[in-house]
């Protein structure tokens, strides 16, 4: 028998293996496959300092998808081992402190461990690699939301809460369970931001204009005003986008008396409120001045994405609480 036969018979033979493998099931019953969970300690439960956890009444489930974790240059693989200490470590001290603790007044906040995909999946040509990444990033999500659901909701009202690749598959989670199903009814607001959402993605579901609204979807990206790239003001269908300080789909500008409050570094909710004026542009993008704070000035680039949350996280924490009460009434 020819080498190059018995090579072909060898690969035949592992394939099958090789698709188990990369298709394996992730056990979501243990809570170190949850990087926020309601039974274990983590960054989504802190509070920032002049904040007091309140006596809020209605309690709702938030699941949270975090954004992209998984970076490094020398990359060996397209996606995130759930055991990567590093990449966890930058998940926890970053994304669960800074955004997901953002919601922890309003409910229960679940953060699934994923096998996120590599930063690349977004400016590779390997399309066909990336779209198989960003596959198996999700169906983790997938196999973590279906264990949420059975062993956890017990029927609560649900927020979905997400920032850049979270946002993406926050997006394919609720055309999955929701936007179609009865499920709907249980949606409080997704908060699926950093992402652009085509408002086409969804048959039933809509954006909120209003604050006033629940069950319907809230997204934008943000950048300093005056951005205004072609390739991110003009796309080619419509988008769902909101203005985080109005809560309206508007092109009003609002004023800097209307924002809540930003977090940053100091984690403190005193010292940075009435910073931002925001308004919606081209229906595409959102536009904010320059937030001044200490250190501001080494800030050179007018892409806001990393703070897509934070900068409005007294402003988002109000709303997720305003939504949910609207929700029970």
């Amino acid at each position: 028998m020819h080498l190059k036969t018995k090579i072909e018979i060898f690969v035949l033979a592992i394939l099958p293996f090789l698709k188990i493998a990369s298709q394996s099931t992730v056990d979501y019953s243990q809570l170190e496959y949850w990087a926020a969970h309601p039974s274990k300690e983590d960054p989504s439960d802190t509070i920032p300092t002049g904040l007091v956890k309140s006596s809020f009444a209605p309690d709702a489930d938030v699941f949270f998808l975090y954004p992209t974790s998984y970076y490094p240059r020398n990359r060996k693989q397209w996606n995130a081992d759930l055991k990567d200490e590093k990449v966890n470590a930058i998940t926890d001290e970053g994304s669960l402190h800074y955004q997901a603790s953002c919601f922890n007044e309003v409910g229960k906040v679940y953060a699934p461990r994923y096998r996120q995909a590599h930063l690349d999946v977004f400016t590779t040509r390997e399309k066909k690699q990336a779209k198989e990444a960003l596959d198996l990033a999700y169906n983790d999500i997938k196999q973590a939301f279906e264990y949420y659901l059975e062993h956890f909701n017990q029927g609560r009202p649900i927020i979905i809460a997400s920032h850049s690749q979270g946002a993406l598959h926050a997006m394919r989670l609720l055309q999955d369970y929701f936007d179609q199903t009865n499920l709907k009814n249980r949606l409080v607001v997704a908060y699926l931001v950093g992402y652009p959402i085509p408002a086409s993605a969804f048959k039933q579901l809509k954006a909120c204009k209003s604050k006033m609204e629940t069950s319907c979807i809230c997204s934008w990206r943000t950048y300093e005003e005056g951005m205004d790239k072609t390739s991110i003001v003009k796309p080619q269908q419509e988008l769902i986008i909101t203005n985080p300080i109005s809560w309206e789909i508007s092109d009003r500008k609002t004023e800097l008396s209307e924002h809540r409050g930003m977090i940053i570094s100091d984690f403190d909710a005193t010292k940075h409120k009435q910073c931002i004026q925001a308004q919606i542009y081209n229906n595409s993008i959102l536009w904010i001045n320059k937030p001044k704070f200490k250190g501001s000035w080494l800030y050179l680039s007018k892409n806001y994405h990393r703070g897509d949350i934070n900068l409005f996280y007294l402003d988002i924490r109000e709303n997720a609480k305003y939504r949910l009460n609207l929700f029970y009434k």
